[in-house]
């Protein structure tokens, strides 16, 4: 929210037009995949909950959430509506749970990794003209966003992706008693996104896996 109204103080309405067209390439785009990432994995794994309430699709309408949505335009990072997923069809319960919830972060990041391919394309082969520009810009903010989702849904927090993966090696007796939380924990992490209190673990997080996933691009282009 800060870095866009300082867009908008300093004038800089281009920076400002292409963070905002990147949050909804996001949105549209990024957001439908990670969910989808879910589904999918669920499937392979024995489960077809989310096939069945068509959520196995890229319709960005079948996967956002409102508030999750907003939470992206205002601060970079945010959720979509959780896919469905029955343990009790999955083949590992526990493992395969695990997965299922690694999927999401991972399409981002591997999104992240291809956004950030195109920008050293870019930038290489046409940084002399504004539209290349332009699109080069958009492509670092798509990265960037990426990471920061990526980053956010790994955190250890119910019900984010993060505490599905550490429930893996959780015993169940803490797991479902943490479990019993996590609608007050979500409240609590909102309060924490609005209030600030977790953008230097978030930005240190986002700027790691952004680090690593710049290093092929920048090997190969320099």
């Amino acid at each position: 929210m800060s870095e866009l109204l300082s867009m908008l103080r300093s004038g800089d309405y281009l920076g400002f037009m292409v963070n905002i067209l990147s949050k909804c390439f996001v949105i549209f785009c990024c957001m439908p995949i990670h969910e989808m990432a879910h589904g999918y994995v669920a499937y392979k794994c024995g489960d077809d909950t989310a096939r069945l309430k068509g959520r196995l699709t890229i319709n960005p309408f079948a996967h956002l959430d409102l508030i999750g949505t907003i939470m992206i335009l205002l601060f970079g990072f945010g959720y979509a509506k959780p896919v469905p997923v029955n343990p009790a069809r999955l083949k590992h319960p526990r493992r395969d749970m695990a997965l299922v919830a690694l999927a999401g972060p991972v399409s981002n990041i591997i999104m992240g990794f291809i956004s950030v391919f195109i920008y050293y394309i870019i930038n290489a082969f046409a940084s002399d003209n504004a539209g290349a520009m332009a699109l080069g810009y958009f492509f670092v903010y798509a990265a960037e966003v990426n990471v920061m989702l990526a980053a956010f849904n790994i955190l250890p927090i119910p019900p984010l992706d993060g505490s599905k993966i550490f429930s893996a090696i959780l015993p169940d007796k803490i797991y479902f008693k943490i479990m019993r939380y996590d609608r007050y924990i979500m409240i609590a992490l909102i309060v924490l996104l609005f209030t600030g209190l977790l953008n230097v673990p978030l930005a240190w997080i986002a700027d790691k896996l952004l680090y690593i996933i710049s290093i092929i691009p920048s090997l190969i282009f320099g």
